[in-house]
């Protein structure tokens, strides 16, 4: 299934934005009668027909809704300290977009070594990964908080993040259950700082380790949302 983004649906009728209309008409080389898919970004699945091919004025029919498309029982947010190199927040967001993430936010903390993003460029690797991977929720990409500010949000699901600091924190596989919301911190490459643990557990969030080895901020923030996907498919 090829899917398109089509944000702000309302009614019978849409009129594609222009770079979508392109693709639609000039790459796949769809005409007027041809069926398309398309997603508004909150679980609504299109079922259209194209009743004007023109590039300005690209137009379909909606024929049939399909609502909730892939939704899931649970909630995953991942919080991530911005990686130094921007092509790996970028590759995270996109993997994690494709595997199942509902909320993304970037975090600056005391050993943060990036202070600035780029959240349309973000967002449009967002787009491009819910197309690709034929989910009709786009995930939340929030902006960027100071550590403190993020901790103190109130979250009603677990809240875990990702230390080996004292080589006692449990797996997150042990701590999380399954069907649950959860929220899972990822620090910077020089780790959180002691005062951030502190502060991070007075504010309810548990330690957990991801494996015996030592992971790239990216590489963590990609093992605990594939985790937490595995731990809730069902048969």
């Amino acid at each position: 299934m090829q899917l398109f983004y089509t944000p702000g649906v309302s009614g019978d009728e849409y009129i594609f934005e222009p770079e979508e209309a392109r693709h639609l008409l000039w790459v796949l080389r769809k005409k007027i009668g041809d069926q398309v898919h398309h997603t508004d970004g909150f679980g609504n699945l299109f079922h259209s027909v194209i009743i004007d091919d023109r590039d300005k004025n690209c137009m379909v029919r909606i024929n049939k809704v399909e609502r909730e498309y892939g939704k899931r029982n649970f909630h995953l947010c991942i919080a991530i300290a911005p990686t130094k190199n921007t092509a790996r927040l970028e590759w995270f967001v996109e993997k994690a977009t494709e595997i199942g993430i509902d909320r993304i936010i970037p975090f600056f903390g005391e050993h943060s070594e990036r202070r600035n993003l780029n959240n349309d460029r973000l967002e449009k690797v967002i787009i491009s990964a819910m197309k690709q991977s034929v989910k009709a929720y786009k995930p939340i990409l929030e902006k960027a908080v100071d550590f403190e500010n993020l901790v103190k949000q109130g979250y009603s699901g677990q809240k875990f993040f990702g230390w080996m600091g004292d080589g006692n924190s449990m797996s997150l596989g042990k701590g999380y259950k399954p069907g649950s919301d959860v929220c899972i911190l990822i620090g910077p490459e020089g780790d959180f700082s002691h005062n951030e643990v502190q502060i991070a557990q007075e504010h309810g969030f548990v330690p957990i380790n991801l494996g015996n080895s030592r992971l790239r901020t990216e590489t963590a923030a990609i093992v605990a949302c594939s985790w937490i996907n595995l731990l809730n498919q069902t048969e």
